[in-house]
């Protein structure tokens, strides 16, 4: 394997340990954060059935997901915007914030190493990184 690829599944690892540090911070379990992570990435939200597609999960503990966090006022089910029978999830305004304040120093220290990259090896890096993304969704969809 190159140092390229392992410093690729080193950034895989820092991204599960970012993830529980989200958790951590929203107080609220992994998969929970995984999924706000989902809902806060669609602005137009998501139907129950999709986010547990994204998850890997069952409808019915896709349902449960669902209830905890409404429960807990991190997500609201609000009518689809085209389809007045379905629901759609979204992130409640309060749970937008605090994901953007307790990610706030990890994009800070994200954005201070893109500043010290000169613009061709900005571009460079976002190209790589997006068909890095694109072949583990490619991955993921195989399974």
């Amino acid at each position: 394997m190159t140092d390229l690829a392992l410093a690729v599944r080193d950034l895989l690892r820092a991204n599960g340990e970012a993830t529980h540090g989200l958790a951590r911070r929203l107080g609220v379990g992994v998969t929970d954060a995984i999924a706000l992570d989902h809902l806060l990435s669609s602005p137009d939200g998501l139907g129950p059935t999709e986010l547990g597609h994204r998850l890997g999960i069952r409808s019915a503990s896709a349902t449960t997901l669902v209830d905890r966090l409404e429960a807990a006022g991190h997500a609201e089910r609000v009518r689809h915007p085209s389809d007045r029978r379905r629901q759609t999830v979204v992130a409640g305004n309060r749970t937008r914030q605090q994901a953007a304040e307790a990610l706030h120093p990890l994009i800070q220290r994200i954005e201070a190493a893109a500043a010290r990259m000169a613009p061709d090896e900005v571009t460079a890096a976002t190209a790589f990184l997006h068909e890095v993304a694109e072949a583990m969704r490619d991955y993921a969809g195989r399974a």
